[in-house]
This record gives C-alpha cells, structure tokens and sequence, in this order.
C-alpha cells in the first residue's frame, strides 16, 4: 500500500518474509570489527541521546538517536566503513591475518614503506571520501576520491583536510562517477575501496558494511544497560550499504523481538522505494542526475550486496522531500526541555524529519496504525552526519532556506 502525503509518501513491504543467512553481519562479526575500532586512539563509543520531552510531545514511548556527528574527528559515520575495511585489504596485500595483526603491528616500521606505496580510490558524495581520506592517512597510504556533478566544494575540502586524499569534483553523476573510480583503479592500479557492490566486487563492500557493526554494536550494548528494546527503527539509505547491515544485525541480535524496520530515502533518488514497489524482488536504479540536499543519499542504484537483506526485512518505505530533511534539522536543533540539541545535516536529520511526518501529520494516522507507533513504542533513530554542509546548515537552521 503507497500513501501519499505532502513530504513524504510511504509503502508498506508486500514482501513475505523469510530467513537469510545474516552471520557475516551479525554479533560476534561486530565484535571483531570493535575491537579493531578501539585500537584507534581517537576511538569513542558515540552518544545514544535520549530524547524524552519530544518523545512526550508526540505520545511515543521514547525515542533514542545514536549521534554519529560525534564519530573521531569525521563528523559522520562513514569512517568506521573506511578504517575497517582498509585494515582488512591491507593485511591482504602483506599477506597477514586480520585476526592476530594489530593496528600497531601494521603501522610498525616493518610495513611503512611498503604502506606508502598503496594508493585507494573512490566515489563519494561527502562521507564516505572523508572516511577513506582520514584513514588513508592513519595507514601512511594515498588517496583518490571523485565526487558527482553538483559537490559543493565546501564537501571536497573537508575531505581534504582529515588526511593525504586528492579530491576532484566530476561533471558526472554519483553512479558515473562510481564507474569511472573503477576505470581509475584499472588504469593505475589503485585499490578501488567503494562501498556499493556489483558482481564481482563484494569482497571490499562487505568489509566497509562489516565496519559499521561498530555503530550497532554500541546501540545494543548501550540499550541493554537501560533494560531498553527498540520496536522501531528508522534509517536512511543511499545505496543502503549502512541500512542493510544495521538490519542484518538488529535481526539477529533481537531475533523474535525484531523491531519494525523502515528505510527512509531522497525521493529524487528513491531506488530502493521504488525497488519495493515495483516488488518482484529485484533491485532498481533511478536514472538521471537527480539534486537534493540531502547529498549523502542521492545514490540511483542499490548496493547489490545488501538489496537481499533490505528486500526481505524491511517494513515501511519512506520517499521524503527535501522539506522532510530541513523539518527533521530544526527539530533536532531546537530540541525542547530536557532533550540535548543535536547538530544534524540534511541526510543525518531525514529519518528525524520522516517521523515527524509519521506521527505530527493527521492524514497519516492510519499508516501509524499500521506501523504499528502507539504510546508504548521505543524509536531508534541514527543521526549519520552533523553539519557537513556548514553554510547550508547555517542558512536551513536561521530560516534562510529556499527550496
């Protein structure tokens, strides 16, 4: 069922849902991937804020958002993806085994000139490529990252400045740019680091998902201190690489108490939206070069290896505008009462925004129903980024904003 509101228009799966082997994303997977994290001194486990004042004014149980603004020095989540997954590609090119090789036995003199003569490449739209920039300068290697058509340079710089990254903005879309990364590789024969996959490059883009288990690992951990288990949770997707794996985990981490999944998207770049709707089981691209603000979702094709997960598992879909994004930024900047202000960006604050919607709008109060959002029900939110765009956060915040 698709109904259609002012911001945002919501589908409910259609699909029957089975079991899938998700060990490769699951708890013990996640305990490998902290235990890396944490040899990185600027390791921290993130804020999980509780935001009971908003949670009242919108008769819900409660409502939690795992503030990933506060993630090393990267002001996302990205980087968690990117460290990981270099680790484990290097310990293949020296030939080592990632589970008895520390981050200090790696970055010992031994390996340091061989390091540097690594180089990665990669498409981004902002996060990821300051992920990859930051930790290419944790392992002493190189770095190039392309970015689509419409950057603004504001993104390029920040890449910049967390580590070695040459960065380039494209006259391409964001899955041209990703093919053009790959010739790239071919050419000179950098090390392709992306975290979409296709067939025949899965091997990376596991291990970049792999290492957002982190992420999950602490919301679990954290919410078990309170005696806390979420019904719902709300997360936003690009290529859905972060969205299916927190899926896969939650899953299996709750088993039997599996919280209500929905993936909330651009609706300029809705591909997974549209994927379900379609509903065959496939996964859908959508064409074009589309724009919105919410920069780290403008992705037209679906991760390939993660589309089983969200197919099977997820339960609402959600296609916002970019009002949903601005709506869900104030909100979390001008947090009431007790609630701790939240600096988002525009992809960060779209889960936010979505739920606004949800549960503020009164044409949606039967799709609330079935969602199954009642005064007892514990939301989960992630907020991905802070304010990645400065100046547009500035200009969307002071009320300034123009679609």
């Amino acid at each position: 069922m698709d109904c259609k509101f002012e911001k945002i228009k919501v589908l409910e799966s259609s699909n029957t849902k089975k079991e899938l082997d998700i060990k490769l994303y699951g708890e013990e997977q996640a305990k490998a991937v902290l235990k890396f994290h944490k040899q990185i001194e600027e390791y921290k486990k993130t804020p999980l804020v509780c935001l009971p004042n908003l949670a009242s004014k919108l008769n819900v149980g409660s409502i939690y958002v795992k503030d990933e603004s506060k993630r090393f020095s990267l002001n996302a989540f990205k980087g968690l993806g990117g460290s990981y997954a270099m680790f484990r590609i290097l310990c293949d090119e020296l030939n080592l085994n990632p589970d008895t090789t520390s981050l200090n036995d790696l970055l010992s003199d031994k390996y340091k000139k061989r390091l540097e003569q690594i180089e990665f490449v990669t498409c981004t739209d902002g996060n990821h490529g300051r992920g990859v920039s930051w930790a290419s300068g944790l392992f002493g290697c190189k770095a190039h990252v392309y970015m689509p058509y419409g950057t603004a340079e504001v993104r390029a710089e920040a890449i910049r400045k967390v580590g070695p990254a040459k960065v380039e903005i494209t006259d391409l879309s964001y899955d041209d740019t990703v093919k053009y990364a790959l010739e790239m590789s071919k050419k000179y024969g950098w090390i392709l680091i992306q975290d979409t996959s296709w067939d025949g490059y899965e091997k990376i883009p596991t291990w970049i998902i792999q290492g957002y288990l982190t992420m999950a690992y602490e919301i679990t951990d954290e919410l078990e201190n309170l005696n806390v288990i979420p019904t719902h949770i709300f997360l936003q997707a690009g290529v859905g690489s972060m969205a299916g794996g927190m899926i896969a985990y939650f899953v299996e981490h709750y088993k039997n108490k599996k919280p209500i999944f929905t993936i909330v998207e651009s609706n300029v770049a809705d591909c997974i939206y549209r994927s379900a709707e379609i509903g065959d089981g496939k996964s859908y691209s959508v064409g074009g070069a589309p724009t919105t603000i919410m920069a780290g979702l403008n992705c037209g094709t679906t991760c390939s290896l993660i589309w089983p997960i969200i197919w099977n598992y997820t339960d609402f879909y959600i296609s916002g505008s970019d009002e949903m994004a601005v709506d869900g930024m104030r909100a979390y900047a001008f947090n009431k009462g007790e609630d701790l202000k939240i600096i988002s960006g525009e992809s960060g604050a779209s889960t936010m925004g979505a739920l606004l919607e949800v549960l503020a709008e009164p044409s949606m109060e039967e799709m609330k129903k079935k969602m199954k959002i009642d005064e007892n029900s514990v939301i989960l939110l992630i907020n991905t980024e802070g304010d990645t765009d400065p100046e547009n956060y500035r200009k969307i915040i002071n009320g300034d904003w123009n679609n």
